[in-house]
Formats: structure tokens, sequence, C-alpha cells
């Protein structure tokens, strides 16, 4: 069952990533622009979410200008 729901999910994603390969041609019909602009969404909430989580480090931040 899961190995399903990620394989959708993933067909999803390919599927978004086309769209947005389309509309920046500029030939896409109104409805793949709409996913278009919806996988962008979804890409930059993602990215504006992994800015905003603690490092996974566990707060650490030993690893920028240590000495060696």
């Amino acid at each position: 069952m899961l190995v399903l729901m990620l394989s959708v999910v993933v067909l999803l994603v390919i599927g978004g990533c086309v769209c947005v390969f389309w509309a920046a041609r500029g030939d896409a019909p109104r409805w793949a622009r709409g996913v278009a602009k919806a996988t962008l969404l979804g890409s930059e909430l993602a990215r504006s979410s992994n800015r905003n989580s603690p490092s996974q480090n566990g707060g650490d931040d030993s690893s920028s200008g240590g000495t060696d």
C-alpha cells in the first residue's frame, strides 16, 4: 500500500514538472498552466518550510567557522 501511495506521489511530481516545462515553452493549454502554477507554489512552500526548520545537526553551529 505504501509503495502504491509513493508511486502516485512520484507520478504527480513528474506530471507537475512536465507541465512547468510545457508552460515555460509558451504553448500550454490553460489547465497545464494552472498545474504548473500549483507545482511552483508547492515547491516554494517546501523551500520556505525547509528554511524555517531547525538545523539538522541538533542546533549546533560548529560546522560554520570552526577551527581545524
